[in-house]
């Protein structure tokens, strides 16, 4: 591609002005590198993988309001986690972090661990325990 064919789209990503760099081909058929605020078809993969992360964010919402689950669900989906990173975090095994989901489990965990979560995910360790969506 030519440098100066080098696509300058509309991205979600905008508001963040995080252009991509790519390599494109200079008028002496040289490699240069070049900025690139977005690509189409990139933006189109892109509003769909945030649409489907909203969703998710919003399933679990929904769940911690009903009862279903803990609100470690709902600020894990928040933050872009994932279990395995989120027990990264922790220093736990992935399965007593996803034993945490459950309301029972979550209303017994000690202050410590509470704290913990709380600092991870950038909140007060009250906004975790009353959770209010």
């Amino acid at each position: 591609m030519k440098k100066n064919e080098v696509p300058q789209d509309d991205s979600p990503l905008k508001k963040h002005k995080s252009n991509e760099l790519v390599y494109a081909v200079d008028d002496d058929g040289k490699f240069v590198s070049v900025q690139s605020s977005g690509w189409e078809p990139k933006t189109i993969i892109q509003n769909q993988n945030l649409e489907v992360l909203n969703q998710r964010v919003q399933e679990a919402l929904n769940d911690v309001t009903s009862g279903k689950i803990s609100p470690i669900v709902y600020y894990m989906e928040l933050n872009r986690m994932d279990w395995q990173t989120l027990a990264a975090y922790m220093e736990q095994w992935t399965f007593f972090v996803k034993r945490h989901a459950k309301p029972s489990v979550f209303n017994k965990l000690s202050t410590r661990k509470l704290q913990k979560y709380a600092d991870i995910f950038g909140i007060s360790i009250d906004e975790l325990r009353n959770f209010k969506g």
